[in-house]
């Protein structure tokens, strides 16, 4: 044998004993992913389905279905806004339904268009139907199913709280309009820009006329909107809270107003003392959702285009009220 046969055998022996002696390294499972859903019923508003389900969840769990805003998609926003961290943080799932360039050229849901409002109709019923197939996939817990959204999301998360108040527990509204503000203001640029003169039971019964009959629960709202937001003004965020209070039978007083991470925050309780509607205002912030970027307890989210670094992650501050972790 020459000593280059030896040097090998030698290494090669050397390998072995290490592998012996040495603890195992157990293999990165690989971590779950956003993933694209057909056949999750009619479609009649042509979406299309994402959804992120962490590895090993187990049934029984609850769903957040999470609607991005204009120019955006459903895993960009999943990801920047933070739902998808705190899926596998807190143990639920995630819909993320996406806008096709075919029904909104700036891949805005269609908050303003009656067709795409209505229950039975649209991209309204097509978000009913991916809550109704994830629900069913993944064994979840029905009665803990929330919605929310940024800017047009946040648009139709009114509209998914309104239409289909039944199958949502609460919502949240990032930089959003109330339920029926076109119609009311006659326009979706003057809702945006300006507002809808209305008057909180005016609000309530757009509400209450997009299901009815319907005599309740009512979901909860939470609302979250930057001071300085000039694509959605602030006036909608009193807006909304006019109109849930209304449904929730609350008045527009606040019952709570403190600050939460430096910024305003109120409470408005309903007659039996529970949270109706909820409401941030990130003092200087622009048109966006509130991140807090880090790997503290509380923090989350990605900054990005329309996802603004404000030390206040909004996805955090909405499942924590809502009881997710």
């Amino acid at each position: 044998m020459t000593s280059s046969h030896s040097r090998t055998r030698a290494a090669t022996v050397l390998v072995a004993l290490l592998a012996f002696f040495l603890p195992a390294v157990p293999h990165a499972s690989a971590a779950a992913s956003i993933q694209e859903v057909t056949g999750f019923g009619t479609n009649p508003g042509a979406l299309k389905m994402f959804r992120y389900v962490p590895d090993g969840l187990p049934s029984g769990r609850p769903v957040v279905v999470a609607l991005h805003g204009c120019t955006q998609n459903a895993a960009g926003y999943g990801t920047g806004s933070g739902w998808t961290e705190l899926a596998d943080r807190w143990g639920f799932s995630v819909v993320l339904p996406q806008q096709t360039s075919g029904n909104n050229l700036n891949s805005c849901f269609n908050w303003f268009q009656s067709g795409d409002i209505e229950r039975g109709q649209g991209e309204a019923a097509s978000i009913a139907q991916m809550v109704d197939k994830q629900v069913a996939d993944a064994g979840a817990d029905a009665t803990r199913v929330y919605v929310t959204g940024l800017s047009a999301g946040g648009g139709m998360t009114s509209v998914m709280m309104a239409a289909y108040p039944e199958k949502f527990v609460a919502g949240g509204v990032v930089a959003g309009l109330p339920y029926g503000c076109a119609q009311a203001a006659g326009s979706p640029y003057v809702c945006m820009y300006v507002g809808a003169t209305q008057t909180a039971a005016q609000w309530g019964d757009r509400v209450r006329a997009a299901r009815p009959g319907y005599t309740g629960p009512w979901p909860r709202l939470t609302v979250f909107q930057g001071s300085a937001d000039y694509t959605v003004k602030p006036v909608n965020m009193t807006d909304l809270m006019k109109q849930w209070s209304n449904v929730r039978g609350a008045d527009q007083t606040a019952d709570v107003s403190d600050t939460v991470g430096g910024y305003p925050h109120q409470v408005f309780r309903d007659a039996s003392g529970a949270a109706a509607v909820e409401t941030y205002s990130i003092t200087g912030m622009g048109h966006g959702q509130p991140v807090d970027p880090g790997s503290g307890a509380a923090q989350c989210g990605t900054a990005g285009a329309y996802v603004l670094d404000v030390n206040l992650c909004a996805a955090y501050a909405m499942g924590h009220s809502w009881g997710l972790g």
